[in-house]
């Protein structure tokens, strides 16, 4: 098994270096990568390794940036010293996230998952384990958030696009049977896809299905009045649009645990 070692302590190192060889003869350490522009350097210039062991604070900087350069498509094993980076690790193929100081039982622990993990693809749902499925439907989230799209081209006359952020978007609405989006500077801009196309295709921690003519962002509410039948009227930022849009009773309490949450 070839395997990358990104860690810019020598003494980790050499932990990390026989723990290995106790634990998993068979590794191959290919290289020892300190830095954020040697792991750049080498990952462009070699083929991809069987498995990665990297460090989160190199010395020259957080290893989240490499993602921003390069592709590391095999598993990747986290060793760090800190614990708030866990979620961010886990959306960039990352299969065990290591506290140091890193014991055998840490690793050994990481292989299992490893191996786990390279034998569900065969494996069926009669005869995965419980952690087996757990372990899938987290990688199987973490890929849809990752597909969330985070940037739209929109057709303009003239033959052109105009490249829009999501963040510049505050809603997007149902007119004259298309369906319009509304910008941060306050234009409006037709969209080719549905509105059911846009809600899947959006991260619904940004956007709220408030009903069936609008997908509403948290920068676009105004505020809320409480309406008949248990009810809520949603009132926009957005002056042009002065009807109610208004939330079903069954999606109240759906509606303000998503407007509470970060």
């Amino acid at each position: 098994m070839k395997t990358v070692i990104i860690e810019d302590e020598k003494a980790a190192v050499r932990n990390l270096a026989s723990l290995l060889n106790e634990i998993r003869p068979d590794v191959k350490i290919e290289t020892i990568l300190d830095s954020i522009s040697s792991t750049i350097e080498w990952f462009s210039t070699h083929s991809m390794p069987d498995l990665v062991f990297m460090d989160i604070h190199l010395a020259d900087g957080s290893a989240f940036e490499i993602f921003e350069h390069i592709t590391i498509s095999c598993p990747i094993i986290f060793t760090t010293a800190y614990d708030e980076y866990a979620l961010r690790a886990f959306k960039v193929n990352s299969i065990d996230y290591l506290l140091k100081p890193i014991g055998k039982a840490d690793v050994e622990h990481a292989f299992e998952k490893l191996d786990n993990l390279g034998n569900s693809d065969l494996a069926t749902d009669a005869n995965r384990s419980p952690q087996e499925e757990e372990w899938l439907k987290l990688i199987h989230a973490l890929k849809k958030q990752e597909a969330y799209k985070t940037h739209f081209l929109i057709p303009l006359k003239g033959d052109k696009l105009l490249p829009v952020s999501v963040d510049m978007i505050q809603l997007f609405y149902i007119k004259d049977c298309q369906v319009k989006a509304v910008l941060t500077d306050g234009t409006e801009h037709y969209f080719p896809q549905t509105l059911d196309e846009l809600a899947d295709c959006l991260n619904p921690a940004l956007f709220f299905r408030a009903n069936r003519q609008y997908l509403v962002s948290r920068e676009a509410i105004k505020d809320i009045d409480l309406w008949f039948n248990s009810r809520l009227s949603i009132n926009l930022r957005y002056s042009r649009i002065t009807e109610k849009i208004l939330v079903s009773k069954a999606r109240v309490a759906e509606f303000k645990e998503w407007f509470s949450k970060k």
